[in-house]
């Protein structure tokens, strides 16, 4: 069993053959300039996220101001679209720290989306528990209906579809993220008719199908008492 792992001598030098098998991701993780995003396209916040900026800012002592970077960055997407290169320098600027220090948060969450992004932002989620569930079924309906792979975005600008790790609705899988709001308990269908309704300019309901909540489908097993349970009946009078 162990030869497999042995390397094989070739003209002097050991080759390994690779048994790990290679994933590749739409994001790159290092900045190029396009006509959208460069460093000479001016950034900075309007009135009411400027306001928001110093609440949040001032959460933090102000030798570590520069703990609001994360929060920051996100606002700074909110009102742009994305996180542009101009988005960070601006919020290095505003929390006095080197801009690398930002580069590498930004680069480092994929929460930061470093590229202009559609309308809605799918995110599919392909984590084990989701993909034991069908969502290899879910992208496949996305990129069927909308003709686009991850990374890319739709020519009329309303959907960028990304594949993503778990989003921590495990118990609902599988599960499309539109934006902020979670669409789960999915099957191909349903998935391309909330893609037909968000292009109709309609708002699909969110959260999950067949359910209210987590709930096994059979219905609620726990808690259905109309009064909390009296712990006393349960224990020893002197605990």
């Amino acid at each position: 069993m162990l030869a497999r792992f042995m390397p094989k001598v070739s003209a002097g030098r050991p080759a390994y053959k690779s048994i790990v098998s290679k994933r590749y991701s739409s994001i790159i993780s290092v900045h190029r300039d396009t006509e959208a995003n460069n460093q000479n396209t001016p950034f900075e916040f309007n009135s009411e996220n400027l306001k928001r900026s110093e609440e949040i800012i001032a959460k933090y002592p102000p030798q570590y101001k520069k703990g609001a970077v994360m929060p920051l960055l996100d606002l700074g997407q909110r009102q742009l679209g994305f996180t542009s290169i101009s988005v960070m320098n601006y919020v290095a600027k505003l929390l006095d720290m080197p801009p690398m220090r930002v580069y590498e948060v930004a680069t480092f969450y994929t929460m930061y989306n470093r590229q202009p992004m559609g309308k809605y932002n799918l995110q599919v989620c392909t984590t084990t528990p989701c993909q034991l569930c069908g969502s290899d079924g879910i992208m496949k309906a996305v990129q069927d209906h909308l003709k686009i792979k991850p990374g890319q975005t739709t020519p009329d600008k309303l959907f960028t579809l990304q594949e993503v790790e778990c989003l921590g609705a495990c118990v609902n899988a599988p599960m499309l993220a539109v934006n902020d709001d979670y669409h789960e308990d999915l099957t191909p269908e349903a998935t391309v008719e909330i893609l037909k309704q968000l292009q109709a300019g309609k708002e699909p309901k969110i959260g999950p199908i067949g359910r209210e909540s987590c709930e096994p489908f059979s219905g609620p097993k726990v808690l259905l008492g109309d009064e909390p349970t009296n712990i006393a009946n349960y224990t020893r009078a002197d605990l």
